[in-house]
């Protein structure tokens, strides 16, 4: 079995809400558990606001969602060569 992934790395030209950028050249296969890990939180802190109205846990879901689509945003490029 080979070592080499099917995807290329990150192109590291995405920003994320205008404060973050994502790293050139992780691979996919990181970017891609950090993705995981990052929807994982998301997905638990919507749930927290939802049950108990909490508008912080909201607000770290809005900004957590916006990481985790400038990941997806700039792991893309990588999936198409």
């Amino acid at each position: 079995m080979s070592d080499k992934s099917l995807y290329g790395p990150t192109e590291g030209s995405t920003t994320c809400l205008d404060l973050f950028c994502i790293k050139p050249g992780i691979p996919f296969e990181h970017a891609f558990g950090e993705l995981s890990a990052l929807l994982g939180c998301i997905r638990h802190l919507t749930t927290e606001a939802e049950m108990e109205g909490d508008l912080l846990a909201g607000s770290a879901a809005r900004i957590l969602s916006g990481l985790a689509k400038g990941l997806i945003d700039d792991m893309e490029p990588g999936m198409s060569r």
